[in-house]
């Protein structure tokens, strides 16, 4: 292999990864056990041999861990893999390979590839008994895609990250693919960056801030067809191949590498309408999955370092669910993910971060929890991300549930007692008063003891798993009989009913109840303190059949059918007027926890609360915004009408009637100043499972 040619030089061992400099490209890529390291150039992704083969001389193009070179001449778009060798020893945790193609772990591109034949990539040779006893002779280069030389140059134009306080953020999670794929999007680039890019004028009139997208870091859309049948794929994309990579087949721009410069785009037209992007990130494990799954950057590595093992190294701790745990806190591990954080927010000028199943970063390599996990204080510390927004899924697959606890303060948190507590109240279930209060109060129950507030508690009451809202009202029990797992998936739990049908009905007072029933869940979520968060497609009643784990339906199941927006445009009408009213009443967003002067709870007779009563359904507050304004609410999840009496307020005030959802589109919702006032200031009767909020003002 010729390694003398005059193009070649030794290098710098920093920064890891392929980037262009002056002439040509540093390669630098880091092994601590590996024992030969080689750099493979292709010409085309299909390419099963490489253009160029460069053998790294350890005694020339290695520094310390790291094995480098520059080679003089190479160009954005340039095509690129490695091979690693060292020892082949499961027991031990050793895993090298060196017939099998490896993805450089810093690659910021790969090519598209819509089928990988994982049998070819598996490490090790499935056809021997205790096959994993001895290394694949299969050569996988064919069949892998190929990492890609980017372009570092960008033109931001003077981008301005939006930087909204937490109490201005209104989260609006979504699929970069299927919200905009659909035959009904009738727009250019269905499934794309720019697709969603065609949606922003839509945000801003619905009034979203802050965009959190579904992991767009490359995975293998194809890795659930090879189980469960050629109809299904990896939709949801919770299985990361590459962390700094932005998937190319969401680019509508096939050049290679072009997808970063088509992601940098749509980043900066969010920021120009004033809206913020965070990304759903995976690092607690990756597509290699278990002993079983296959090989293809971090397995032939470093198997031992980036993995959590058993005791019997040949098997991978599994606290995802998924087959592996990336062993997040040792120091190499941990720099990888404060690189590959860093990365989004410099060089791609993402705005925040959503960490899936953060709880397993607080592991150690023994499988341990720790109270002050090394990698979890390092992003929250780190100087860099100091603007950039965090927030934790604060559990795992087995167990580790740390809501309110999660690491440092900076920490926000999916609060997952929020859905659950207030999809149960709405339900009229017993024993959910004094929790339902405490939830539109910001949690202080759960988040104050560890000195969080309001801000550090993300509410939501559906997101990508789970049922969509319209589902949420129109079944009793998933329906998750097409992912082929005999319903056995996904929670049981979910706090749902049908009020009459099982699923789609076009009987009139079901769908009003329906409709009524999502208005009292939008309400809540607009009005209560914390972060709001919604899903997708829940302002127009998407559904998914009742399926509430549809992770591998890349089809209608859960595309997004904007044909429902016209169906469903009173829906639309009604989120868009809560958003409005949340900023248009700062005390409901605030970042500190309500004082005993700011509100005040009763019942419909006008005394307090009787929260130790189980069966009590019907709750009020009064809370004041200033000495001239002040708001009451009014919550009835009973199946009976209440006279809720008038609290006395501020003198020379008049009721003003801003939201009921009880009544008809139109009549609903009242634009800020054009509320009606009210006849009768006394009471106010309201209908069974609906919510009202009143105005007192001079």
């Amino acid at each position: 292999m010729n390694t003398k040619r005059n193009d070649i030089q030794v290098g710098e061992s920093f920064p890891l990864g392929a980037w262009v400099k002056g002439d040509g490209v540093n390669f630098a890529f880091m092994s601590h056990n590996a024992s030969r390291v080689r750099l493979e150039l292709f010409l085309y992704p299909d390419d099963a041999k490489a253009q160029r083969v460069i053998d790294l001389d350890p005694a020339i193009h290695r520094t310390g861990d790291v094995w480098h070179v520059f080679i003089k001449g190479i160009r954005p778009g340039q095509l690129y893999a490695y091979r690693v060798d060292g020892p082949y020893n499961p027991q031990a945790g050793h895993r090298f390979n060196f017939n099998k193609l490896l993805l450089d772990p810093h690659a910021t591109a790969l090519t598209p590839r819509t089928n990988w034949d994982f049998d070819k990539a598996l490490g090790y040779d499935p056809s021997v008994p205790n096959g994993d006893a001895v290394p694949s002779k299969v050569d996988n280069a064919s069949d892998m895609p190929k990492c890609v030389v980017t372009e570092d140059d960008f033109d931001w134009k003077n981008d301005v990250l939006p930087r909204h306080p937490w109490s201005k953020l209104v989260i609006y999670e979504t699929h970069v693919r299927g919200m905009t794929i659909h035959p009904s999007f009738g727009r250019e680039y269905p499934g794309t960056y720019r697709g969603l890019m065609q949606n922003i004028p839509y945000f801003k009139k619905l009034g979203i801030t802050a965009v959190e997208l579904l992991p767009i870091q490359e995975f293998n859309d194809s890795q659930v067809t090879s189980i469960l049948g050629k109809s299904l794929k990896n939709y949801w994309g919770y299985d990361p191949v590459l962390f700094m990579a932005p998937k190319a087949s969401y680019s509508s721009m096939k050049g290679p590498g072009e997808v970063k410069q088509e992601f940098r785009e749509m980043v900066a037209a969010f920021h120009q309408a004033g809206i913020e992007v965070i990304l759903d990130v995976v690092f607690n494990h990756t597509a290699e999955t278990d002993l079983l799954g296959g090989t293809l950057n971090y397995r032939g590595i470093d198997n031992s370092i980036f993995y959590i093992l058993e005791d019997d190294q040949r098997v991978y701790k599994n606290y995802t669910g998924t087959g592996n745990t990336f062993n997040a806190n040792h120091p190499v591990v941990q720099e990888h993910i404060l690189t590959v954080l860093r990365y989004w927010t410099t060089q791609m000028h993402v705005d925040g971060f959503r960490f899936d199943l953060a709880s397993i970063l607080s592991r150690d390599v023994r499988g341990q929890l720790l109270s002050n996990a090394p990698v979890l204080e390092k992003i929250a510390l780190d100087g860099v991300l100091k603007d950039v927004k965090i927030i934790a899924e604060p559990w795992d697959a087995v167990g580790a549930y740390q809501l309110g606890n999660f690491s440092h303060r900076r920490w926000a948190e999916w609060n997952d007692r929020y859905r659950d507590q207030v999809r149960r109240f709405w339900r009229g279930d017993d024993w959910t008063l004094g929790d339902f209060a405490s939830r539109i109060c910001g949690s202080a129950d759960i988040f104050s003891h560890s000195g969080k507030g309001p801000a550090n508690s993300i509410n939501f009451i559906t997101c990508h798993d789970g049922f969509t809202l319209n589902d949420l009202v129109s079944y009793c029990a998933k329906h998750n009989e097409a992912n082929r797992q005999n319903n056995n998936d996904g929670t049981g739990d979910n706090y749902s009913y049908n009020y009459g049908i099982e699923g789609k009905t076009t009987d009139p007072a079901i769908e009003e109840i329906r409709n009524r029933q999502i208005k009292n869940f939008l309400l809540t979520l607009f009005i209560s303190r914390g972060i709001p968060m919604m899903l997708g497609g829940d302002e127009f009643r998407r559904t998914q059949g009742g399926n509430n784990n549809a992770y591998c339906q890349d089809n209608e199941t859960s595309w997004y059918d904007w044909n429902c927006l016209k169906q469903h445009k009173e829906i639309f009408l009604f989120t868009r007027g809560m958003i409005a009213f949340r900023k248009a009443h700062p005390v409901l967003s605030r970042e500190q926890y309500y004082t005993d002067e700011e509100i005040r709870w009763f019942n419909p007779q006008g005394a307090l609360p009787n929260w130790g009563n189980p069966q009590e359904k019907q709750l009020a507050c009064l809370i004041h915004e200033d000495h001239e304004r002040s708001l009451f609410l009014m919550f009835n999840a009973s199946g009976y009408e209440a006279d809720f009496r008038l609290p006395s307020v501020f003198a020379q005030t008049r009721w003003y009637l801003a939201v009921d959802t009880s009544r008809a589109s139109g009549e609903d919702l009242f634009a800020a100043g054009k509320e009606p006032f009210l006849e009768n200031p006394q009471t106010y009767r309201l209908r069974p499972r609906s919510s009202a909020i009143l105005l007192a003002r001079r």
